[in-house]
């Protein structure tokens, strides 16, 4: 009966052999890699929670600087309605300060040239009755002589408005800003009627050209002849003035403070005078 029993469990291995067999250590390590994988799909892990959140904080922050790009652009395209509104209001001070140019201009004209005298009657006299009735033969022998023509008159009224009407077509081309136009209109009047009384103000309005531009070296040159070849004009003051503005644009201080001084003491109590003490009074709190 032992023997039988012995037997038995022989035939039946105990749970603890049966592990320690090739085929329980393979089934051991099978289930060990299914809880490995049941274990994977656990909640994540730290590192990838700190990812995640990465992730969604770089998502926020490239909403953010969308929205900021777009507060940016509005705000640029505000600046840049503003510099167009400025421009617009400089344009139009520019404009206004070529209009006075030439309202102070077209005045100090009407100051400079007075109006002619009227002009005396260029027949001969007629003789009172008496002694026409006296004189009768010799009248008759030799004619009174004629009036002479008026044509000459006419033609010399003539040229003076040509002359005038090419001075103010040269001025409205400066009123509208166009000053390379302008320049080459006052070179052309200059050239036609170098003795006209317009001559001195053409030149004038032909260095400002090139002063307005920027062309200071130019401007300097037109403004000497000004003084040289129209001395005593109305303009002398003027160009005497923009000759100081061009020094002191160039950088010379002490020939700019030489013309400012003079129109201060030449032309004392003037618009041109005024202009002059201020500049002078800059360049003092500028240190030069």
């Amino acid at each position: 009966m032992r023997s039988q029993e012995s037997g038995v469990r022989s035939q039946n291995p105990s749970p603890v052999s049966c592990l320690l067999s090739p085929w329980g250590l393979g089934l051991a390590i099978a289930l060990g890699f299914s809880w490995a994988s049941v274990g994977a799909a656990a909640p994540p892990s730290l590192e990838q929670r700190v990812q995640r959140l990465e992730q969604q904080m770089q998502g926020r922050g490239l909403i953010e600087l969308m929205d900021r790009l777009d507060q940016l652009q509005r705000e640029v395209q505000q600046l840049r309605g503003d510099v167009e509104v400025q421009g617009h209001a400089l344009e139009q001070l520019k404009k206004r300060q070529r209009d006075l140019y030439v309202d102070i201009d077209r005045r100090l004209r009407q100051m400079e040239v007075r109006p002619a005298p009227a002009a005396q009657s260029t027949a001969p006299e007629v003789p009172p009755p008496v002694a026409a009735a006296a004189s009768a033969g010799a009248a008759a022998a030799t004619a009174a002589p004629k009036p002479p023509p008026v044509g000459g008159k006419v033609a010399s009224e003539a040229d003076a408005d040509k002359i005038r009407q090419a001075y103010e077509d040269a001025l409205n081309i400066l009123r509208e800003g166009r000053y390379e136009q302008a320049a080459e209109a006052f070179r052309k009047f200059l050239a036609a009627h170098p003795d006209s009384s317009y001559a001195a103000n053409a030149q004038y309005w032909l260095a400002e050209t090139y002063y307005v531009t920027r062309k200071f070296e130019t401007a300097l040159a037109e403004f000497a002849k000004v003084l040289e070849n129209y001395p005593g004009s109305v303009k002398t003051a003027d160009a005497k003035l923009k000759t100081g503005f061009i020094q002191y644009e160039l950088g010379n201080w002490a020939e700019a403070r030489k013309w400012l001084e003079a129109v201060k003491r030449e032309f004392p109590k003037t618009t041109a005078a005024r202009l002059a003490a201020e500049r002078l009074e800059r360049m003092r709190r500028e240190g030069h």
